[in-house]
């Protein structure tokens, strides 16, 4: 919801601050009758998947599960307005949509850190990025949340200039307008509440090399101390062993795959650099007490209710 409003009520105040109707949007989907987001509002569309002109703008906007929303009947939608020369656009999980179409074929885009991993695994033809927005052409995505207000903020300021775009933003009590060169996700130091600029290079260097591990030896070497330095470090600030947090990184990019993915659970292993299926499957289950055949199970139980 967060994402959606952000887009709408930045169009609407645009309209508002200009004093005439800059901005006109429609509420459209499969079915044409109502759409319930996962907050459990429900919205009343304007009109099924239409026929649209060439001048309109397409903005599908996505949330959990958006693999299970994304039906054939959308996808062909798409395609075909598409081929019309629409301007289409993701916002938060939809880049998903928009690359299952085929849409981001040999672009730039972005999508939510979490389905980060699931969308570079299934995508390859796309050049995925960690932006909180990314306009590449006639193709738009957003990373989700309030990111919808800086690339609605771009917008605004491309058709009707930068006084209008900061006018909407003081309105929205947005005080730090986002470029498409600033990342989805806070810094390393900020996200683990500790500022150690060695520690915050082996995370990063940890976070770059999940299907390939480095080895903690290495890891020290590069930021120029001991193995024994390193392993002190790591129980200073964050009270585990490099390997142990190493293996919390790989796990969760593990689960992450396992959920969003139809990836078999032998090339997830392999994706989060486990060679052996047993090994996976014993650290997995100690890590979240079940096994990856169960996690993958338990989530398409939930997909299908």
């Amino acid at each position: 919801m967060l994402c959606f409003s952000s887009a709408v009520e930045s169009l609407r105040i645009a309209n508002r601050m200009a004093g005439e109707t800059l901005y006109e949007w429609r509420l459209v989907g499969e079915g044409g009758d109502f759409i319930t987001c996962s907050a459990g509002t429900s919205f009343k569309l304007d009109d099924d998947l239409c026929e649209l002109s060439r001048d309109d703008t397409v903005l599908v906007c996505g949330g959990i599960d958006v693999g299970k929303a994304t039906t054939k009947k959308i996808l062909n939608w798409l395609r075909r307005e598409a081929r019309r020369g629409v301007t289409m656009g993701g916002l938060c999980t939809a880049g998903y949509t928009l690359a299952k179409a085929g849409l981001l074929d040999g672009k730039k885009a972005t999508i939510h850190w979490e389905n980060q991993d699931s969308f570079a695994e299934e995508f390859e033809e796309v050049t995925l990025t960690k932006s909180v927005f990314v306009v590449d052409g006639n193709r738009m995505t957003t990373a989700g949340g309030t990111s919808s207000i800086d690339l609605m903020l771009k917008i605004i300021a491309d058709d009707h200039g930068e006084a209008l775009a900061g006018t909407v933003a003081d309105q929205l009590i947005y005080t730090s307008i986002r470029t498409d060169q600033d990342t989805q996700r806070l810094s390393v130091p900020t996200r683990i509440g500790v500022r150690h600029p060695k520690l915050s290079r082996v995370i990063q260097m940890m976070e770059a090399n999940i299907e390939d591990p480095i080895s903690p030896s290495n890891l020290a070497r590069e930021v120029g101390m001991s193995t024994r330095q390193l392993e002190r470090l790591f129980r200073r600030y964050l009270n585990r062993s490099p390997k142990r947090y190493y293996m919390e990184l790989r796990l969760q990019k593990a689960r992450n795959l396992l959920m969003q993915t139809d990836m078999s659970v032998i090339n997830v292993a392999l994706a989060c650099g486990f060679a052996s299926p047993s090994h996976f499957s014993k650290c997995y289950r100690a890590q979240y007490s079940t096994t990856p055949y169960r996690e993958r199970g338990a989530q398409a139980a939930r997909l299908s209710v």
